[in-house]
């Protein structure tokens, strides 16, 4: 572990960030520029008091978790993120869709998006970040772990529970819809990826999942407008905006509707109650292709 260069590093990252980069308000008068220990902190859901340890170079080394938090903080880039990894002593991660590395790109789009659905997945629809009206419609999936994360994964495995939020007569759609996206990153991922992987596994748990599967479709789009059922508010409308990387490892997801409509009104209760008061269950799905 490298402190002076890992706390070189952390303070001037922090120093070429704003408030507004991150999606946090102005607040008051600032005496440097950059952002605050306390709100990287924040962001990056550690104790103000750890985090300046860091870069005051007497703290402990920090776990590969806490490291991945700090990346996502910062907004690193992949290769920035490698480099803290090192210094802090650790060897950088292989760079999966799901390690907890965000693309910075989507993060500062998402960081603008607090008064509509909005969430990254990764490419094989492992939800990666949420916002508070995502959390409210699809509920919350941060305690998810292992394949759980995936929406894929759990569309087949326990439909009974993941399906609930598409009417009964969108299923079989949603299920072609499934299988070849995970069609298209097997292609992108290769015959030993995660993707392959997670192919054998549901084709031995899900006929369904075999026959479509079997099919050989390939599509890696996701649906114009959605019909979704939730628990509190009923049926809603949404048209769904994706935005990928350049790599099309992750992708960005919007949830919007027509200004003044009854569902964008669906949308804006969300937003105000949040998931403390408005929220779906624990094990939905998220957004399917």
């Amino acid at each position: 572990m490298d402190r002076d260069a890992l706390a070189d590093f952390l303070g001037r990252h922090r120093a070429a960030l704003t408030p507004a980069d991150v999606g946090l308000a102005p607040g008051a008068r600032r005496r440097t520029p950059g952002l605050r220990r306390e709100e990287v902190a924040q962001l990056a859901t550690m104790s103000t008091d750890y985090y300046t340890r860091l870069e005051q170079r007497r703290g402990p080394q920090p776990s590969t978790q806490m490291l991945a938090s700090v990346a996502r903080a910062l907004r690193l880039t992949a290769d920035e993120r490698d480099y803290l990894y090192r210094v802090a002593g650790h060897s950088a991660p292989e760079r999966l869709p799901v390690d907890g590395y965000v693309a910075p790109a989507l993060m500062r789009v998402m960081d603008r998006l607090s008064d509509t659905p909005a969430l990254i997945l990764s490419a094989l629809e492992e939800t990666l970040v949420q916002n508070g009206p995502a959390r409210a419609l699809f509920g919350d999936d941060d305690h998810l772990s292992g394949w759980e994360r995936s929406a894929i994964f759990r569309w087949f495995d326990d439909p009974e529970r993941s399906r609930t939020v598409y009417p009964p007569e969108d299923h079989a759609h949603h299920s072609r819809a499934q299988v070849a996206s995970l069609r298209a990153a097997y292609g992108a991922m290769g015959p030993n990826s995660r993707a392959a992987e997670l192919a054998e596994m549901l084709s031995a748990r899900s006929t369904e999942f075999a026959h479509l599967w079997d099919s050989q479709v390939v599509a890696r789009r996701f649906e114009d407008h959605k019909v979704l059922l939730h628990p509190e508010i009923g049926r809603l409308e949404v048209d769904c905006q994706a935005l990928f990387t350049e790599d099309r490892s992750q992708v960005l997801l919007v949830l919007t509707a027509p200004p003044r409509s009854e569902d964008a009104g669906k949308l804006d209760l969300l937003a105000a109650l949040g998931t403390q008061s408005v929220a779906g269950p624990p094990n939905w799905s998220t957004v399917s292709p």
